[in-house]
């Protein structure tokens, strides 16, 4: 199985390059987001890589990133979605949108994608809800959870104290859209949400 390439770009399309390793060319299919991220024709590259072997067929998905690679392979888990599906979906939204999108069960978003269908989007939001990589708990680059991770850690906040879970997700969003910031701003707004 090859998990990983590094080489010069020989060849590229959206949605597929060719990588050269040592003389011998590789041609991998990539989502959009890596896509835009890679030099010209000529510069180097590093990709992880998903192998995929089918009966007919040894293919090659490269990603730039472990959380694409993650998603990828997580859509391919969910039934009736294959691997040119599940690139679809990565080249038509964010890796953290897609996470947010599911964790909220937002099929308008989903839908959206070109190729993916209100059954395929209700398929996804199902079998992923509780199957997602971690990356909404990720730190944003100013060092503040990011606010689905801070969403998430003031809900539970407020149930620990008692309230019930539809006023505390009402009150969590609204003061995390409030942009209070850090942690304990964020819970005194909530607070404040369930005082009115």
């Amino acid at each position: 199985m090859i998990a990983y390439l590094r080489g010069r770009i020989l060849e590229k399309q959206p949605n597929r390059i060719i990588v050269d390793v040592n003389g011998v060319g590789y041609d991998v299919a990539v989502p959009l987001s890596t896509f835009y991220g890679l030099g010209e024709p000529g510069g180097e590259v590093v990709l992880r890589i998903h192998t995929h072997v089918r009966e007919d067929a040894l293919l090659l998905y490269g990603f730039a990133s472990p959380l694409e690679q993650q998603l990828f392979e997580r859509l391919i888990g969910v039934s009736g979605i294959g691997p040119k599906v599940a690139l679809a979906v990565l080249s038509g939204i964010e890796p953290r949108e897609l996470i947010n999108a599911i964790l909220h069960g937002d099929l308008a978003r989903l839908t959206a994608i070109p190729g993916v269908g209100k059954k395929t989007s209700e398929r996804i939001v199902l079998e992923l809800k509780d199957r997602l990589p971690k990356a909404e708990h990720a730190p944003s680059h100013d060092g503040t959870p990011a606010p689905s991770a801070l969403r998430d850690d003031v809900l539970s906040a407020l149930m620990n104290l008692g309230y019930h879970r539809p006023l505390a997700e009402k009150a969590a969003d609204a003061a995390v859209k409030s942009g209070a910031g850090a942690f304990e701003q964020t819970l005194r707004q909530a607070l404040r949400e369930l005082a009115r």
